[in-house]
């Protein structure tokens, strides 16, 4: 299992990247809270932000199903980078017309984002051009799967609306056929399984709907028709894919290393941090050595506790290696893995409640899943949440099954996800982690901040509340959990420097593997998961530490300013009420 990654449908993760874009160097933002009474050009900036988004989610009907807008549910856009661009064109000229020096600071900040989102639309599609090397980005799962799953409309009213969908499957795959031009091996392969998983999903699921449907039998029979020629213009997808595999093998895809260059310029849209890439490297791996040195005493206060008649080794690695060895064995069945995801979740709501650290809302229903096969292949663990439009639905926590894994893969997936681990996984993705954040975001009464999410800020918020629930006694600060949490941390730190070394210093897989297995320390099927899933994702892996950085120096930068009058809750109500907003921001118009 991989570390938890937010990866949603290909339409989201498209939006993801397209629309999460870092602020221009020369952006004037001195963002707070807007007083009253709102002056003119506020006012219409406001209505320029409704229109914005209003035609946003017209432009990517894909992601506004995933925000809870189901307007155009009928509607299967088909990816085009000419309208992509037109659209940003369109829109930045339209934002040329609201002055930054004229506006409120906090809509300083969404005209910001906004603009970011733009231009960073022009970057991907005219330069980063994923669309042509990555099939995995043609991928109708997500979409179908909302409709299928969200109660947002009677049944027979969200099959008309796939029935609608179904119809224009043929012509979005073959766009994908004319559009996609030597592609990665690696994002080939990712696509022929996921695209398996999009025909179960249009098989079992998909029939059981409409043999429960009351439909008259002319739609019906409409609908099925529809559904044959979609699984059909699937199977000739992935035949089409397969073709290709063997010139792919012989060396002719591109590398999924996409260079320095690209890099920069994808680190500075998507992470949005004053930090290069580089300076933010660097100060991984100093927190690497800090992270070593802290592991290796805590194996040295353990060492008699676990191997009372063995001498400690001679090097900290091979300490601190043979001591998390030993507490891995300490786990649950592979039957009983998502189970055991569970029965914890109301037992963190519980300790979050009693210790006071965060206001939680029970009406808002969290499920733990298993991942639905068109979504598998890059992240273990996930969050599936709904946007602002509709937040009373279901927030899903997708959780890959053991069962039919291979004996020797349950087995050491189980010991990277043991008996402490497994904790801090759930921390990190439901409670007090991703799920209560993005509750909070959909409260925000900007839909800029809450929309435009900054992934920085989303997984950095998830690493942060980690180590605010072992502040708070999680774990009983034993010293098994400090170690193994030091090992969380570990990854974290080590998905950064993985990331940077793989894509720009052409860091090759074996170097790879003794960075994650040797001084990571993780288990054989987490260390090549990891390698999997930095083949198939750039930059995204940076984001755990570069966010959880920022917010844990914001805390600690407002701790000493406000002294004993410093509220750790208040602190976090306040810093998740201003969405999904890079820390960058959030930290201005807190320290304000």
């Amino acid at each position: 299992m991989k570390k938890p990654e937010m990866r949603h449908s290909v339409a989201a993760a498209l939006i993801a990247s397209l629309f999460a874009a870092a602020p221009p160097a020369n952006a004037d933002v001195a963002p707070v809270v807007p007083t009253n009474p709102v002056s003119r050009a506020d006012a219409s900036f406001d209505t320029f932000k409704q229109g914005f988004i209003d035609a946003l989610l017209t432009q990517n009907p894909e992601w506004a199903l995933q925000v809870g807008q189901y307007r155009d549910a009928q509607r299967l856009a088909i990816p085009d980078p000419a309208a992509d661009l037109a659209f940003a064109q369109k829109w930045l000229g339209q934002l040329a017309r609201h002055p930054v020096g004229q506006l409120s600071e906090s809509n300083r900040v969404d005209r910001a984002l906004i603009e970011n989102q733009l231009r960073s639309i022009q970057w991907y599609r005219s330069q980063f051009r994923n669309l042509e090397w990555d099939p995995s980005e043609w991928n109708i799962g997500e979409g179908f799967s909302i409709l299928l799953t969200r109660d947002y409309a009677p049944r027979d009213a969200r099959l008309l609306a796939i029935s609608a969908r179904l119809a224009q499957v043929p012509a979005y795959y073959t766009a994908a056929r004319h559009t996609v031009r030597r592609p990665t091996l690696e994002h080939t392969r990712l696509a022929i399984q996921q695209s398996q998983g999009v025909l179960d999903l249009l098989g079992v699921p998909l029939e059981s709907a409409i043999n429960d449907s009351t439909l008259d039998e002319a739609r019906l029979a409409e609908l099925r028709t529809r559904a044959s020629l979609a699984r059909q213009a699937v199977r000739e997808w992935i035949a089409h894919l397969e073709t290709m595999l063997p010139r792919l093998t012989r060396g002719e895809a591109r590398s999924f290393r996409i260079g320095p260059a690209l890099y920069a310029r994808k680190f500075a849209y998507d992470i949005q941090t004053d930090l290069t890439p580089t300076q933010l490297y660097r100060a991984a791996l100093t927190e690497k050595e800090r992270l070593h040195a802290k592991m290796d005493a805590l194996a040295a206060t353990l060492w008699p506790k676990y191997f009372a008649d063995t001498p400690l080794p001679a090097t900290r690695l091979e300490r601190i290696s043979q001591l998390i060895g030993k507490l891995s064995e300490r786990h649950v069945a592979a039957a009983d893995f998502v189970d055991e995801v569970k029965r914890q979740i109301p037992q963190l709501e519980a300790w979050v409640r009693d210790h006071d650290l965060l206001t939680l809302d029970p009406d808002k229903p969290l499920q733990v899943r298993e991942t639905p096969l068109h979504k598998r292949g890059v992240a273990g663990a996930s969050i599936d949440a709904p946007g602002p439009f509709d937040p009373a639905a279901t927030t899903w926590y997708n959780v890959d099954p053991l069962d039919n894994e291979p004996a020797a893969e349950q087995e050491s997936t189980l010991r990277e996800y043991n008996h402490w681990m497994l904790q801090i996984l759930n921390i990190h993705e439901a409670v007090p982690g991703h799920y209560a954040q993005l509750v909070y975001a959909n409260r925000s009464p900007s839909l800029v901040k809450s929309l435009l999410g900054n992934g920085a800020m989303i997984e950095g918020w998830a690493v942060y509340a980690e180590r605010m629930m072992l502040e708070s006694g999680w774990g009983n600060h034993e010293p098994e959990m400090e170690l193994i949490y030091a090992k969380w941390a570990l990854r974290v730190v080590c998905n950064t420097i993985l990331d940077y070394s793989v894509h720009t210093l052409g860091m090759t897989e074996a170097q790879a593997m003794r960075l994650l297995r040797d001084e990571a320390f993780q288990q054989e099927a987490e260390a090549q998961e990891k390698w999997r899933r930095v083949q198939l994702t750039q930059v995204q892996l940076t984001s755990y530490y570069s966010g959880f950085a920022s917010i844990y120096a914001l805390r600690e930068d407002l701790r000493r300013r406000e002294g004993e009058a410093f509220n750790l809750k208040a602190f976090h109500e306040r810093f998740l009420s201003f969405g999904s907003a890079p820390v960058k921001y959030i930290r201005q118009m807190m320290l304000h």
